[in-house]
């Protein structure tokens, strides 16, 4: 009997699989786009490149800190608009209590937002008028940071305000706006809700 399982056992390597490793490829496309892909560059019609070395890009892998100060909320806010990400707006908004069917909705409207170019960020301050800048220092925080914006195709003002809110030591636009009237003009009021 032990005669006959030892050439079993000598052949039971042979029987195992043995792992599959997948070669990922970096292919360049003639209109200069990068794919991945298992299979070779030259059969999707591109050319490789090396995936390792000095010349190929970093991933961006540092996550900032919640914004603790009205200016680094502001520098958020008008950098995730002027590069169109929407998930970076996103990041300074405060989703606390919002459900999937409302945060689905909020993030078409975050879109919208960064989809047009940005003029201005002006933070809102209680008790004074339509003035972005005053020249006395208020005595309380701002309730608002309002956006001004040129429509996505034209040159039209468009108006864009978020509420303020300030938790955990961290400053985050939230939905609602600052809900004053405007000062008189043609202009369109979009606000964030």
């Amino acid at each position: 009997m032990l005669r006959r399982l030892f050439p079993l056992l000598a052949l039971l390597p042979l029987a195992t699989p043995s792992p599959v490793s997948a070669q990922v490829r970096r292919c360049v496309l003639d209109d200069g786009t990068t794919v991945f892909t298992d299979q070779r560059c030259d059969v999707i019609g591109a050319t490789e490149r090396p995936t390792s070395g000095a010349s190929t890009a970093q991933l961006r892998s540092y996550r900032p800190a919640c914004p603790r100060t009205l200016r680094d909320l502001a520098f958020e806010v008008s950098s995730a608009v002027e590069s169109h990400d929407v998930n970076r707006l996103a990041g300074v908004y405060l989703w606390t209590g919002m459900g999937t069917h409302a945060g689905y909705a909020l993030m078409d409207r975050l879109q919208a937002v960064v989809d047009r170019p940005l003029v201005d960020v002006q933070p809102i301050w209680p008790g004074v008028d339509d003035e972005p800048y005053p020249t006395t220092v208020p005595t309380r925080p701002p309730v608002g940071l309002r956006l001004e914006q040129t429509s996505k195709r034209g040159s039209t003002p468009v108006r864009t305000v978020f509420a303020l809110r300030k938790q955990l030591d961290c400053w985050w636009i939230v939905e609602g706006g600052a809900r004053r009237a405007p000062a008189p003009s043609s202009e369109p009021v979009e606000v964030v809700d």
